[in-house]
C-alpha cells in the first residue's frame, strides 16, 4: 500500500534545474496515489495556442508512453473551455470517486517563467484570461509559460513553443518515472513480506524439529 503524504504541498521547481525530473518524481511519488483504483490525469489546454498547449502536450506524451492511467486531454482531443464543465460533471458522477491530477499552463512574473508548481487543491482553468470555469483536481501541476497581467490571450498565443514543449516533456517524464518508482517500491515490499514469511516458517519448523 502506498503511503501518501498528508502534509500541505506547494513546491516550485524550474524545468531547467539539474535533476528537475527526479525532484518532480519525488513529489509525485509522495503525493499522487498510484495505487488508487480510479486515478485520472486531466491535461487542460488547447493546441490552438502555443502557451496554452502545455496540458495537451503532456497528455499526448503520456498517452504515447506505457502510462496505464486514464488521461483526459491530448493534442488530438483537448480538454478546454468548451468541454471542461461536462468533463467535471462526468467525473463527479463516477461510482468510484476519482483522484484527479490536473495539469495546465499559467502566467506569472518574468522571473517565474519556466517554474513548475505542484500543490494540493484544484486548478482554476481560464483564470489567467478571466474566464469562469469550474475548478478541477485534487492535486494541480502548473507550468508558468509566460508573463501575466496584460493582454493574456495574446501573450499565450505568442509564447515560445520550445518552453511549453520542454516543460510538458519534463512533467510527463517525471510522472512516468514516479510510477516506475512506485512499481519498484511495491515489488520490494512484496519481496520483503515473502522473505519475512519464509523466515517465520523456518523459525517455526526449527522450534519443532
Amino acid at each position: 500500500m502506498q503511503n501518501i503524504s498528508q502534509e500541505p504541498l506547494k513546491m516550485t521547481i524550474h524545468y531547467e534545474e539539474t535533476g528537475a525530473v527526479w525532484r518532480l518524481s519525488d513529489l509525485f511519488l509522495e503525493h499522487i496515489p498510484f495505487d488508487h483504483e480510479n486515478l485520472v490525469f486531466c491535461c487542460i489546454g488547447t493546441d490552438r495556442s502555443t502557451g496554452d498547449a502545455l496540458g495537451p502536450l503532456t497528455g499526448s506524451i503520456l498517452s504515447n508512453s506505457q502510462f496505464p492511467f486514464r488521461i483526459i486531454g491530448t493534442l488530438e482531443n483537448p480538454l478546454h473551455a468548451i468541454n471542461l464543465a461536462l468533463t467535471v460533471e462526468e467525473l463527479q458522477q463516477m461510482t468510484t470517486t476519482p483522484f484527479v491530477v490536473a495539469i495546465d499552463a499559467c502566467l506569472g512574473r518574468q522571473k517565474s517563467i519556466g517554474q513548475i508548481i505542484v500543490e494540493h487543491g484544484p486548478l482554476f482553468p481560464g483564470k489567467a484570461v478571466n474566464k469562469e470555469l469550474p475548478p478541477i483536481g485534487d492535486i494541480s501541476i502548473k507550468g508558468v509559460v509566460n508573463v501575466g497581467g496584460f493582454l493574456e490571450m495574446l501573450v499565450l498565443q505568442n509564447t515560445r513553443l520550445h518552453i511549453t514543449y520542454s516543460m510538458s516533456h519534463k512533467i510527463a517524464r517525471a510522472l512516468s518515472l514516479a510510477y516506475q518508482r512506485h512499481l519498484l517500491k511495491r515489488k520490494e515490499y512484496s519481496n520483503h513480506d515473502r522473505n519475512d514469511h519464509n523466515a517465520r516458517q523456518q523459525i517455526r519448523y526449527s522450534n519443532f524439529g
